[in-house]
């Protein structure tokens, strides 16, 4: 099966602007943007699962409140909660 980079980014892309919740729209829209070209096939799988969280764990985990789960350590999470909106 082929993978198709682009389709993947526009998946990608959908499912940051459109959450559930305007601020995650926000947050996580502008972060897609500024990252999704620098980002290489495993990346982009790392944060497809990121956007497979609910919004309240993830906005939880971006503030750095403490939350019941654990994200595993990879460059995309990095990125995520270093990320200056």
């Amino acid at each position: 099966m082929t993978i198709n980079l682009d389709e993947l980014k526009k998946k990608i892309i959908y499912r940051s602007n459109y959450r559930g919740t305007k601020e995650m729209d926000k947050l996580l829209g502008a972060f897609t943007k500024k990252n999704i070209n620098n980002l290489n096939y495993e990346d982009l799988i790392d944060l497809e699962k990121l956007l497979n969280l609910d919004d309240t764990n993830l906005y939880n985990f971006y503030t750095g409140v403490e939350t019941d789960f654990k994200l595993e350590k990879n460059r995309v999470n990095l990125l995520f909660k270093n990320f200056k909106y």
